[in-house]
């Protein structure tokens, strides 16, 4: 069974207590290394079973964000060896590398990303990115006088995030209501969000709210940049394969006593929406920066048609 680590950091990132996709990946792998370090499985089969239970409680907690399986395929496709000894230290393996990798990408990205930003710049933000922050952070360091005006991102005000912690970067902040956005564009040179998940056509999948910011964008003349890691690309969208957006509970939009008082309504709260790639200017990435349409290339280089579940039982 998943011991209490796993089992924890699972409820963590399904509750958000545990947020952004590269920490959701991080906090993924190093459960995978508590769980393969207090194994006392008896033997291979056993100990990979074990192992791919304890990826399937994590991979079950939020299906859109893409970050998280693929920290598991990372994980579990490191592992080898013929003895349950073996096969642990190849999993703990795994997941150091992998979040030392982590580590090293943001910052590639940060350097990139900041080259996209000039001296006086004007952004908008929606929602809490910390491969977006990145690059503001770099750009900050060069010398760079940046500005934000940042969407609060209801339900959850993830805005408030982003917001301290551009303060604490020294950049001035403008908080705005999310349906204040297109009223402020005029006065923006970038907008620069995160993602969840990229597909292979390019398509963005982000913070609910993403996809109406950009075609307000469009509208108004302002550059989207999408701000994300090669570990947000989806390889499933190489054959075929849609990304499931997750609903999460009414109880985010409006409290059980107000949903009474109204009297019966239907409530839906997806997390997530999808910006086509006609809306997006560049997807800024370790790798560096590509045009949306271009990004299926990267995916095949990283990924080739790579679409296996490892934590799925192989019979």
């Amino acid at each position: 069974m998943p011991i209490e680590e796993v089992e924890s950091t699972a409820e963590d990132i399904e509750e958000m207590e545990i947020r952004g996709a590269a920490t959701i990946a991080a906090a993924a792998a190093e459960a995978l290394g508590a769980q393969a370090a207090a194994s006392d499985a008896p033997d291979p089969d056993a100990f990979e079973a074990e192992m791919r239970r304890a990826a399937t409680e994590l991979y079950e907690t939020r299906p859109t964000a893409v970050s998280l399986p693929n920290a598991l395929r990372f994980v579990l496709q490191g592992m080898e060896g013929k003895t349950v000894e073996a096969k642990r230290e190849s999993i703990r393996s795994a997941g150091r590398r992998f979040r030392n990798d982590l580590e090293t990408a943001q910052e590639r990205l940060g350097r990139i990303g900041a080259n996209r930003l000039r001296d006086g710049d004007v952004i908008m933000t929606h929602c809490h990115s910390t491969d977006a922050l990145a690059t503001v952070e770099h750009a900050v360091s060069d010398g760079k006088h940046i500005e934000a005006f940042v969407k609060e991102t209801r339900p959850r005000n993830q805005g408030q995030i982003t917001a301290s912690q551009l303060r604490d970067m020294g950049v001035p902040v403008t908080m705005i209501v999310d349906s204040a956005a297109h009223r402020y564009l005029n006065d923006v040179d970038h907008v620069l969000v995160g993602a969840d998940s990229i597909a292979a056509d390019g398509s963005v999948i982000n913070k609910i709210g993403t996809s109406g910011l950009a075609v307000n964008a469009r509208d108004r003349g302002t550059p989207i940049v999408v701000a994300a890691q090669t570990l947000k690309l989806h390889p499933g969208t190489l054959t075929g394969h849609t990304v499931e957006i997750e609903m999460r509970a009414e109880t985010e939009v409006i409290s059980a006593d107000d949903r009474a008082d109204i009297g019966e309504i239907t409530v839906e709260n997806p997390a997530f929406d999808v910006t086509p790639p006609r809306h997006i200017d560049a997807i800024i990435t370790e790798r560096g920066q590509f045009p949306p349409e271009s990004i299926v290339s990267l995916m095949r280089e990283l990924y080739g048609d790579m679409d296996e579940e490892p934590w799925t039982d192989p019979e």
